[in-house]
């Protein structure tokens, strides 16, 4: 699986918010640079960095070493980005999405949703029965939406991550 720049920006965005996009383009193609040397880089906080820093470990793209600093006693983070977790990271992100759009096929045939003219509120039956088919936002008469269009483009889009998961 090749990843273009695109892809690659993109999921670590998702996993670990747009912020972190400095940190990562400081640290490509380096070893072991210091919290503060990040932090100094992309003009940040060093508590604001080490979030970042933070996040991006959760979710293992990046690892450190920890040295004790001779004069104060502290210790010291030294980070590495690791390019090669990417493709793990959206292999797993790929999977939840599966996941959750085959949960939602399953509501989508198993229940009947209704709407109002407006499109205030999706309900579905009981929902609906519990506000007399009145929309609760605007007081329309709710109707039940046909739902065989979004049936089909959810199989499609399932369709289409299966097939990138093999």
């Amino acid at each position: 699986m090749r990843l273009s720049n695109k892809i690659i920006e993109s999921t670590i965005s998702e996993v670990a918010g747009e912020d972190v996009l400095a940190v990562v383009h400081f640290l490509k193609n380096k070893k072991n640079i210091s919290e503060f040397k990040i932090a100094d880089a992309i003009k940040r906080e060093i508590n604001e960095t080490r979030n970042m820093l933070y996040r991006l470990h959760e979710v293992n793209l990046v690892s450190f070493i920890r040295k004790k600093d001779k004069k104060k006693g502290w210790y010291i983070y030294y980070w590495t980005f690791k390019p090669k977790m990417i493709k793990h990271v959206v292999i797993n992100l790929k999977k939840k999405k599966l996941s959750k759009l085959k949960e939602r096929i399953s509501r989508e045939k198993s229940s009947h949703f209704f709407l109002c003219q407006n499109k205030c509120i999706r309900l579905d039956f009981e929902q609906a029965m519990n506000f007399e088919f009145k929309c609760p936002e605007c007081g329309e008469i709710m109707n039940q939406e046909e739902n065989t269009e979004k049936i089909k483009n959810i199989e499609s889009e399932i369709k289409k991550l299966e097939n990138e998961l093999k």
